[in-house]
Formats: structure tokens, sequence, C-alpha cells
């Protein structure tokens, strides 16, 4: 009985370290050969290719996606304890024009107020949008008049999008006609307004290098100064489209 169990069993005399090593080659022949290691090296080195050939493209590492939560001057300035978002007056908002070197440049859209300070040549002096810097000049992003039209009163703006109808069209209608078109007309021409300052306040917005930092505050006195209505530059008139005749049946 005791040879039989020495046959079936480790010999007695059989060294421990001899034993021990051959359980460890066992493990590792089991254990498969992808570690986390090797996983998370593979996973590094496609974020980095992708990355890379991200710049190339996009001149950015993500693709040209940019979410606010990347832009760091942005969250530094909502961080509690630190400087804050900006309330600024039209009047104050004219210093940030970039003509002083130790303030930024600001340029605001629709009351928005972005920072554009990364830009100085072309907001800074002497840069082909330095009229924008200091102010709020929504109605020239909308006109395109930047000579006329560098501020944020938009009244009567909407009638550049309103079409010019040919005279012996509006004899055909009724006044009861004229008028229901006429208020077509300025919905239609209102929501045209609010889409190209959409466009300009997303641009800033979303611009890899722009931030917004507050609002403007406007006074009573600001306000009135907005009343009534103001003509349309030469520019806006001309981009007023005309009319198409209702095809007859």
């Amino acid at each position: 009985m005791s040879e039989l169990r020495q046959r079936s069993g480790v010999p007695k005399d059989a060294p421990k370290s001899s034993t021990n090593q051959n359980r460890n080659d066992e493990a590792q022949h089991t254990s498969g050969g992808i570690s986390i290691l090797d996983i998370f090296r593979v996973v590094l080195t496609l974020a980095v290719v992708s990355c890379g050939l991200s710049y190339y493209l996009t001149e950015t590492t993500t693709w040209g996606y940019n979410p606010w939560f990347t832009n760091w001057p942005q969250l530094v300035a909502y961080v509690p304890g630190q400087k804050g978002p900006v309330n600024l007056t039209p009047s104050e908002l004219t210093l940030y024009d970039g003509t002083n070197p130790e303030t930024p440049i600001y340029v605001a859209i629709n009351g928005t107020i972005f920072d554009v300070s990364a830009n100085p040549r072309m907001y800074g002096p002497g840069g082909g949008y330095h009229f924008f810097a200091g102010r709020d000049a929504t109605r020239a992003f909308v006109t395109g008049c930047f000579a006329e039209d560098l501020t944020d009163d938009l009244s009567g703006v909407e009638e550049m999008f309103i079409p010019i109808d040919e005279p012996e069209e509006l004899e055909k209608l009724s006044s009861g006609e004229r008028k229901k078109q006429r208020e077509q007309d300025l919905r239609n021409a209102r929501k045209k307004v609010d889409k190209a300052i959409a466009h300009w306040v997303g641009f800033f917005g979303k611009h890899k290098k722009y931030f917004e930092v507050g609002k403007v505050i406007k006074s009573e006195e600001d306000a009135d100064e907005m009343k009534g209505k103001r003509e349309l530059c030469e520019t806006a008139r001309k981009q007023r489209p005309k009319r198409e005749k209702a095809k007859s049946a």
C-alpha cells in the first residue's frame, strides 16, 4: 500500500522548489496573455494617435469640438472667490477696447460680453475689426453697416428682411390683405433677425479662443436713448429682397 501511495502522489523526497516552479508555470500558462496593463497601453496609444490626427486635420485635439468645460479661462472666471462674471454699463464697456494693454479686449453681442483678447491683431488698435471692441454693435452684425450701425439699437432693423412690393401688385390687394401680409412679413423678418444674432453669439461663444465673461447692464437713461426707429443704412436697404410674384393657376 505504501508503495502505491508513493507512485500515485508526489515523491516524498522531491524538492519543494521544483514543485512550486511547476505550479507557477501552470498558473502562467492558464492565466491568458492579455493583462489590464496591456489594455491601458492600447487605449493610451489610440488616444494619442487620435489627438495627433485631429490636430493635423482640424488644428484642435478634440476634432473641432469645444465644449464649455474645456475653456479654462471661462471656468476660472466663474470659480467662487475669483473675479467672476462682469456686469458693465455701455460707458464702462468702452474702457475695454484694447487701447489699454493692461485690460482685456471685450466685444458684446446682444448684451453678452466676450473676451477676444486672444486676437489683438484683429480687435486691438489698428486691427481690421477694432471698431467692434469696447461696445455692443449687434445692429452692425445684422446689417453689415460697420460705419453707421455700431450700436445695439435694433429698432427697425427687421425692415431689411421685408420684401419690396411692386406698386401694381399692392393695388391688387385689399386693405385687410395688405395688413395681413405686413404682419406675416414682420414675423418672418424678426425670425431672421433673431437667427442672425444667434449666429454671431454662437460664433463667439463656441470659438476656441474667445469666451463669455458677463453682461451689459443698461440704465434707464441708456434705454431712453434707444426710443424711436432708426433708418436702415444703405447697405441694408440694398439687401432687401423683392417679393416674388404669385404664380397664376
